[in-house]
C-alpha cells in the first residue's frame, strides 16, 4: 500500500475555530513519519500539508484557550512579526538569532541594500488593487540552506476584492515550509492576521476607500505534531472532545489586560 503525506483543507469562520480543526485533522489524518529532531525514543511525528482557510479572521473570539504559551506571550510575539520589537537581536556571528519574520519581510537583505516587502505590497495594493504581485518572501538562499534554523514562513501573498459598495476586502495567502501545528501555529497565525489588518487600514487610506480584511488562508507543506509531546497533546484532545466552544476561547477584550501587561514589559525591556 502507497502511503504519501496527506493533503488536508479545512475551513472555519473564526481564527480558533479553524486551528483546532486543523490539529484535529492532522492528529487522525496524518502520516506517521520521523523528524530530524526525534530521540531514538520519541514515536514518529503526525504530518499533513495542510490548508486552513479562515473565513472572518478578525471574528470574535480570536484567541483560542488551547495554545501553549501565555497571553502575555502572544503579544509580545505579535509585536515582533508586525512591528519588528526583537530586531536587533539578529546576531548570528553571536550565536543568537538569525532572522526574524520582521527583518525578512520589512527588511530583506538584497546586496548592499534592505528591501521593505511589506510597503511594497501595500503601494503596490494601492495603485493596482487588482494585481497579483503583491507578495513577499523570506527564504535567502545564500543564508537559510547552511543554517540550522531556517524561517518556517515562506511567502505571503495578497490582493485587493472589490465589493458592490465600491469597498475592498483584503485577501491573505500565507506559505509555510514547515511548523509545529500544535506548538507554534496558533500565534503564527495570530499574528499574520493582525499584520494583515493593519496593512488593510493603511491602503484604505491610500485609496481613500474603504478596505477591511476578507478571507485568510494558511498553506503549510509539513503541518505536523511532534511525538515527543503526544503525552501532553492528549490533553489538548480531551479538552477539545469534551468542552463547548465557548469553553475554549477567549475575546480578545479578555486578553487586553495581558496585552498591556507585555506592553509594559516591552517598555522595561528598552529602557534595559
Amino acid at each position: 500500500m502507497i502511503k504519501d503525506i496527506p493533503v488536508l483543507k479545512v475551513e472555519g469562520d473564526t481564527l480558533p475555530e479553524s486551528w483546532e480543526k486543523a490539529v484535529l485533522a492532522t492528529w487522525r489524518e496524518g502520516l506517521d513519519i520521523k523528524t530530524e529532531y526525534d530521540k531514538p525514543s520519541d514515536p514518529a511525528s503526525k504530518d499533513s500539508t495542510m490548508i486552513i482557510v479562515v473565513n472572518d479572521p478578525m471574528r470574535e473570539p480570536r484567541i483560542h484557550r488551547a495554545f501553549p504559551g501565555g497571553l502575555e506571550d502572544l503579544e509580545i510575539y505579535r509585536q515582533e512579526v508586525v512591528f519588528g520589537i526583537h530586531d536587533h537581536w539578529i546576531k548570528p556571528e553571536e550565536g543568537k538569532w538569525t532572522y526574524t519574520y520582521h527583518q525578512r519581510l520589512a527588511a530583506f537583505p538584497v546586496a548592499e541594500a534592505v528591501v521593505d516587502q511589506i510597503d511594497y505590497m501595500i503601494r503596490k495594493l494601492s495603485t493596482a488593487p487588482h494585481t497579483r504581485r503583491a507578495q513577499g518572501i523570506t527564504w535567502n538562499p545564500k543564508l537559510d540552506s547552511v543554517t540550522d534554523d531556517p524561517p518556517c514562513l515562506q511567502r505571503i501573498w495578497c490582493r485587493l476584492v472589490k465589493q458592490p459598495d465600491n469597498s475592498f476586502l483584503l485577501n491573505m495567502n500565507t506559505h509555510w515550509r514547515s511548523r509545529d501545528a500544535y506548538k507554534a501555529s496558533f500565534m503564527n497565525m495570530f499574528a499574520l492576521t493582525d499584520l494583515q489588518r493593519m496593512m488593510a487600514e493603511d491602503i484604505g487610506k491610500r485609496l481613500k476607500a474603504r478596505v477591511t480584511v476578507g478571507r485568510y488562508v494558511d498553506i503549510s507543506d509539513s503541518f505536523h505534531i511532534y511525538g515527543s509531546y503526544f503525552d501532553e497533546f492528549r490533553n489538548f484532545l480531551r479538552n477539545a472532545a469534551e468542552r463547548p466552544f465557548s469553553e475554549k476561547t477567549w475575546p480578545s477584550s479578555f486578553a487586553e489586560p495581558f496585552f498591556e501587561d507585555a506592553k509594559v514589559k516591552l517598555e522595561q525591556e528598552k529602557v534595559r
